[in-house]
């Protein structure tokens, strides 16, 4: 069949005037907005960048529970930013936060089960679970000549020691007036303290410091420091 252009039946005059009509028609829809444009590649980017797939929607999406301590009738929790290793203490009281802990869970033996539900500013209550803290970059994984603190109050091994902080528990607990680097007091001990530590043996005294030298490796700050370790000596005097 030839398909030459005169084969072709003319096109009706009304016919081109419409097509012409329709197609203007639909340029000045687009432009009006009345239909909508194709998207551009770039229109995707944020979303991209912020997927709400991966983006931390909670405050307690990088918060671990590290310990649990016990001072005569309140509990302490050590709680760990993963992002940041900022360390913080929560008691029944309010901390320097604002965070207050309203519930433990889980079994007492079984330290991987153990959850922390903490109320923050606002009314919010959170649930934050207990996991191994991350080593911290450039952290040894053993300490200098296999010290380390046995955690037995904290429910689980604190950062070991090295031999200088070794040493410095052991002088620490024999010139115990004088305080040291890790009990939570600016200078020395108040003189109700020290009456507390002179009557324990040196050796129990040696033992609170290595575990407060432990905490204080995790980066607790002083008022956290003071709490435990004023309970840990009430403690050890109490099963004197």
């Amino acid at each position: 069949m030839n398909l030459s252009p005169a084969s072709f039946p003319p096109l009706v005059p009304g016919v081109v005037l419409m097509m012409l009509c329709g197609a203007m028609t639909l340029h000045g829809a687009e432009e009006d907005g009345a239909i909508p444009r194709s998207l551009q590649e770039d229109a995707f980017d944020a979303l991209l960048a912020g997927s709400p797939f991966t983006r931390s929607l909670g405050v307690s999406d990088s918060l671990i529970l590290t310990g649990v301590v016990h001072v005569e009738d309140d509990v302490l929790a050590t709680l760990l930013d993963t992002r940041t290793h900022e360390s913080q203490v929560v008691s029944q009281q309010p901390n320097f936060k604002g965070w207050r802990l309203v519930g433990l869970a889980g079994s007492p033996d079984r330290m991987q089960t153990w959850t922390a539900r903490v109320q923050i500013p606002g009314g919010e209550v959170v649930s934050i679970r207990y996991q191994k803290p991350p080593p911290r970059a450039g952290s040894s994984k053993s300490g200098a000549g296999g010290g380390s603190s046995s955690g037995s109050t904290s429910g689980g091994k604190l950062p070991p020691l090295s031999d200088s902080q070794l040493k410095e528990a052991r002088l620490a607990a024999e010139n115990y007036k004088e305080g040291f680097s890790s009990d939570g007091y600016p200078r020395q001990p108040p003189p109700e303290m020290v009456a507390k530590l002179s009557r324990l043996s040196t050796s129990q005294r040696e033992e609170i410091n290595r575990e407060m030298l432990g905490h204080r490796n995790r980066g607790l700050g002083l008022d956290d420091r003071r709490k435990i370790y004023e309970g840990l000596v009430d403690r050890a005097v109490q099963r004197r």
